[in-house]
């Protein structure tokens, strides 16, 4: 038939034609300094194919990170906008193509005498049956190649933020968890305080009956006991809210392992040591680096859409077929039937909705061209911060751990001068305030310290090239360049 001859032709010329308009793409070059900062020295960066399970070792922790990969919310969401992105990219994909359709037709119809050119009422049938095109766009201009390619970008866009989702969700349950670690061991030495100060008040109530201690040094332990049970009561509050924090990124019930002793606490305060690498790293490490870049190619291509748009519109409606007015003469040779109707369009007047179109398109490029700058310097602000936090987190657990053994001495030689004497028991008190501050604090700058390497791991994009793909639809089959999106 011939419509089987025509539809190669025409893609022939579709294919030969079809040439894009949008601009080159050049990716912005965005100013990075050669270092991180002073005393940030650059080493050989693996931090992207780093797999989150080698850097958190803790097994609890790997639990917890298990089940909210499998159960997050946000996590969830973030896979269904890719499937969505993947859907939205078939359909615009879809219209590059001819829509052949099979057609059966059958019509019966009477004119009466008085409107038959032959004076007679006329009955008539026909049957018809075919294989037809219908509308198809020839895509000289490359207007719908630009669509296509937005598309498929987007979709890309939409696969790289899920993959920056799921670092991100990594990195807030390994901080959670930490900081619930770090409620523990404040809560234990909470708890062993006020048990000391259970016995002091013990000792001292027994002195008080006996007369060798007064009223006032019994309110004053008194006073000592009730801080430190308040304090274990805060703690037991702060606990709760960490856990209901870390339930709401699981998506499910935490199953928390018990508090830990002293050893199993300070493994956990433990994480492998990472460099920085180069700032010009973060742009291959990074998939939120990847899904604004993204973003850019997809709005380059808008422009080569818009531009196509001046350009004449040429379609191709066609059939080919056989039509008889009997039934059974429905397959006979002789009745074959078609019909070739290509159109053209041409814009003439439009009111200046192409332009405004093409400015609008190129608006949001230039918009996304900003975007993506901010982007990048907002990651390298992500990795310095971390990197200075680190190192200045670390002098100062060093310094604290010092002015712990500092205040334990000052503690005991207070208690041991009150003993014999030399001095009266406000000292003591004050020493014992001191010395449940700074267990405190050090604990809680551990904890900083820690928050700064995640912070760390996750501004590098640790792990990102190992985080698995995005379970996709069946449909439609995706180029072999988007079949596996990665954040390059």
């Amino acid at each position: 038939m011939l419509i089987s001859r025509l539809i190669p032709l025409a893609s022939a010329l579709l294919l030969a034609g079809c040439a894009s308009m949008a601009p080159s793409y050049e990716r912005p070059a965005v100013p990075l300094p050669a270092q991180y900062g002073a005393g940030m020295a650059p080493a050989a960066a693996a931090a992207a194919a780093l797999e989150w399970r080698g850097y958190f070792t803790d097994s609890a922790l790997q639990r917890l990170i298990e089940q909210a990969l499998a159960h997050n919310h946000d996590l969830r969401t973030a896979v269904l906008r890719v499937q969505e992105a993947q859907a939205a990219y078939g359909i615009q994909r879809s219209a590059r193509y001819p829509t052949l359709g099979l057609s059966a037709e059958a019509a019966r119809a009477r004119t009466p005498a008085d409107l038959s050119l032959t004076g007679h009422a006329i009955t008539a049938s026909q049957f018809q049956v075919g294989l037809g095109v219908s509308s198809w766009e020839l895509d000289f201009w490359g207007r719908l190649a630009s669509l296509n390619e937005a598309a498929l970008q987007s979709f890309l866009a939409t696969d790289a933020a899920r993959r920056a989702t799921t670092l991100s969700l990594i990195a807030q349950v390994a901080d959670t968890y930490l900081g619930l670690r770090e409620v523990d061991e404040r809560l234990r030495l909470a708890q062993e305080s006020a048990a000391s100060q259970r016995e002091s008040l013990r000792i001292f109530t027994r002195r008080f009956e006996v007369g060798s201690a007064s009223r006032l040094e019994l309110t004053q332990v008194q006073t000592l006991v009730a801080q430190a049970d308040s304090l274990v009561v805060q703690l037991q509050q702060l606990r709760d809210q960490q856990a209901h924090a870390l339930d709401l990124l699981l998506g499910s019930p935490a199953e928390l392992p018990p508090m830990q002793t002293p050893a199993q606490a300070e493994a956990v305060w433990q994480l492998t040591p990472m460099q920085a690498g180069l700032p010009s790293e973060l742009l291959l490490q990074r998939p939120d680096l990847a899904a604004a870049e993204h973003q850019l190619r997809a709005a380059n291509a808008q422009i080569g859409a818009a531009r196509a748009a001046f350009f004449p519109s040429i379609r191709l409606t066609a059939f080919g077929g056989t039509a008889s007015n009997e039934l059974d003469g429905l397959f006979k040779g002789a009745n074959r039937a078609w019909s070739f109707a290509p159109s053209l369009s041409l814009p003439i007047f439009d009111g200046g909705r192409n332009q405004a179109n093409l400015d609008l398109a190129e608006v949001r490029r230039n918009l996304a061209v900003v975007q993506y700058e901010q982007a990048v310097q907002a990651a390298f602000r992500d990795v310095a911060d971390a990197l200075s936090a680190r190192r200045w987190l670390a002098e100062q657990v060093q310094v604290q751990r010092e002015a712990l053994a500092v205040q334990r001495e000052r503690a005991r030689l207070s208690r041991l001068a009150y003993d014999n004497g030399a001095t009266s028991f406000l000292d003591v008190l004050d020493a014992e305030r001191s010395l449940i501050s700074a267990a405190q604090q050090l604990v809680q700058t551990r904890r900083a310290l820690l928050a700064s390497q995640v912070a760390l791991y996750r501004a590098l994009g640790g792990g990102a090239q190992a985080l698995p793909d995005a379970p996709l639809l069946a449909s439609p089959t995706l180029p072999a360049s988007a079949a596996a999106p990665t954040t390059h």
